[in-house]
């Protein structure tokens, strides 16, 4: 089964799925075709977090396909000649905001490991509609004739104008020889197709174009290397949870689950309680997501101490009758002297399962951060903005470090949390994910405890009104929420309010059932979950 944003998608996984392929080989269909018919939210020029589950060995593998800043970053990236820090806006637009694209080559280390037809085989889908054209899905050609910066810039504006002058409209046939171009040299040559020879002499071209050019260099691209390691688990009532390791949003995601355990949120269905719990549960996990969290190969993140059991003994414990007014990151054990990270996230991101005929489970997240990122194209795909997702300032007032500071070959913080369910035996229970910017934390929880504790199918759980809660606001789908749930909540200080300040959700997932498999598909976007 296959379970992801775009029918064509979706598709052309299940044509790798029939052709006797693993999840791996179809997920590198998946996100090929992805980049073409979703170029707003992923693509050959963005990142990925990636699960495995192998069926055969009950072992759960993350790979990591974040992109790193070049070796000339420093931390003052996104301070303007003034000395003062850019605009938001500016920076996205920028040179500066694009890092080293992981994408293609956290795939092929997979496909390596896990892939059973031929890496020159599973781009055959995206080639045939880049070059035949494709009907233009509603969620792209609206960000086509969005107002963001990214869809005014002048390869966007050349992309999605018709001949006539027009910007494109949904069920227009949109072809992109260029794109097809480049799938048919990753096909061939593998990940150094674009990260070595013409194209990454584009890249880097494209980044040094304009005010404020970023430092990208042909030896940056070069030295590129994806990370394979164990998955971050850990049980959760009588499953087991696991999403790859920070400086991905797992350990996140984990804490949040480890500290609704301590509660008795299963006795409360989509009812006050069982929101307010967590809403509560959230707060406290974003408060040590936004002190703690960044990338390990240059900080100390406490992974260990944020998921020990005392330290979430006593964190739950904060969480009383009503909503407290402030909440603040809590002192784990190795916790280093950090500052609050106020990184922003914006939208631009997909999420996608696959389970394949011998059991095995790819659930992975995949980006350009911004919609269609930094509006910078390139042999028919447009670049990452992904370095804007570290913390612009890299000290706070009083001097302290920001964990996601900017750093040379560093990688930026993310919310990504693909995430596998497994039973206590490690057979394969359910897996979910979903974009959103650091909304994707909260989506996250709410699908998992919508499966894992109100025991709802997938696509239910996917179905149940959003609700992010940090800090002191609580942002949510208002009208989703009955009048009485509304109500309820706000008699115990949760009072609602709309907007995200992000993306929607994307939620995508799968979980086994007695009857087989039951897939689910976020109606927020424009997905299925299909079996072959």
């Amino acid at each position: 089964m296959v379970a992801a944003a775009n029918p064509m998608a979706v598709e052309a996984g299940l044509k790798v799925l029939r052709a006797g392929g693993t999840a791996v080989d179809a997920a590198v269909a998946v996100q090929a075709t992805l980049g073409l018919v979703e170029p707003q939210s992923s693509g050959l020029g963005g990142g990925a977090f990636l699960t495995f589950y192998d069926a055969k060995t009950k072992q759960v593998t993350a790979y990591n396909g974040r992109e790193t800043a070049p070796a000339g970053a420093t931390p003052q990236l996104f301070y303007g000649d003034d000395g003062k820090l850019m605009n938001r806006g500016a920076a996205i637009l920028s040179g500066r905001s694009t890092g080293v694209p992981g994408a293609v080559a956290m795939l092929r280390m997979a496909q390596t490991a896990h892939g059973k037809l031929a890496w020159k085989d599973l781009f055959g889908e995206a080639e045939r509609l880049a070059d035949q054209g494709f009907p233009a899905p509603l969620r792209m050609a609206n960000a086509a004739n969005g107002r963001g910066g990214q869809a005014q810039t002048p390869d966007a504006v050349a992309y999605f104008t018709k001949p006539d002058g027009t910007r494109i409209k949904p069920g227009d046939t949109v072809k992109n020889p260029a794109y097809a171009a480049t799938v048919r040299k990753i096909a061939a040559e593998g990940p150094k197709a674009i990260l070595e020879g013409p194209i990454a002499e584009a890249i880097v071209a494209k980044v040094r174009e304009g005010a404020n050019p970023g430092t990208l260099s042909l030896a940056d691209l070069k030295a590129y290397k994806p990370q394979a390691s164990a998955a971050l688990c850990r049980p959760y009532r009588v499953y087991i949870v696991c999403t790859p390791p920070a400086p991905s949003g797992g350990p996140a995601v984990l804490e949040g689950l480890g500290l609704l355990e301590r509660t008795d949120i299963a006795k409360h269905p989509n009812s006050v309680e069982g929101w307010y719990l967590f809403s509560q549960a959230s707060r406290l996990m974003y408060a040590d997501r936004d002190r703690y969290m960044g990338d390990p190969d240059f900080v100390k993140v406490p992974t260990d101490g944020l998921l020990d059991r005392a330290y979430l003994d006593a964190r739950a414990k904060l969480i009383g009758p009503t909503a407290a007014a402030t909440v603040t990151a809590g002192q784990p054990k190795g916790a280093p002297a950090l500052a609050r990270d106020n990184t922003q996230e914006v939208s631009g991101t997909t999420h996608f399962v696959i389970v394949d005929k011998w059991g095995n489970v790819v659930s992975m997240t995949t980006t350009v951060e911004s919609t269609f990122g930094s509006g910078r194209m390139v042999h028919g795909f447009f670049l990452n903005n992904q370095l804007t997702d570290f913390s612009f300032a890299p000290v706070n007032g009083d001097g302290t470090p920001a964990a996601n500071a900017v750093g040379p070959g560093k990688r930026p913080r993310s919310s990504m949390a693909p995430a596998i369910v497994l039973d206590k035996n490690r057979n394969f229970v359910a897996a979910v994910g979903s974009p959103g910017g650091p909304s994707i934390l909260a989506y996250n929880l709410k699908a998992l405890v919508g499966l894992l504790d109100w025991k709802l199918p997938v696509q239910e759980a996917i179905n149940l009104p959003n609700l992010i809660a940090g800090g002191s606001f609580y942002a949510a789908e208002v009208d989703k929420f009955s009048p009485e749930l509304r109500a309820g909540l706000e008699a115990k200080g949760v009072k609602m309010s709309s907007g995200f300040g992000a993306e929607g959700s994307g939620l995508h997932g799968i979980e086994v059932t007695p009857q087989g498999l039951r897939g689910g598909a976020d109606p927020r976007r424009e997905g299925v979950a299909k079996a072959p």
